[in-house]
């Protein structure tokens, strides 16, 4: 899916990131009863939005309203992928298995 690389320099020296802050879903679409395709966990806070193949695209817009939390992970079954919004890429830390 992406290339998978040496090190981030927006990548906390732990590895980890926040655990994320629901389960159910992404945080606003569930507030206004929207759907979502992927779902997406904000590495700094945890806050969990939808990706932008959906109609809302609220983890992107999370990260407009932050700028320093520039860093998602995929919040999907079986994935445990990274991307860097400010970097443009997609990576994957050996050792982090998915989030859920």
């Amino acid at each position: 899916m992406f290339d998978v690389v040496d090190a981030c320099q927006h990548i906390p020296e732990s590895g980890q990131s926040a655990a994320p802050q629901t389960r159910d879903g992404c945080q606003e679409c569930l507030k206004t009863g929207s759907s979502w395709v992927h779902l997406r966990s904000c590495v700094e806070c945890g806050k969990v939005g939808c990706c932008d193949d959906s109609p809302n695209k609220h983890a992107h817009a999370h990260y407009r309203e932050h700028n320093d939390h520039r860093l998602i992970r995929s919040f999907e079954p079986g994935e445990a992928w990274w991307y860097c919004y400010e970097d443009k890429f997609g990576f994957e830390i050996e050792g982090t298995g998915p989030l859920r």
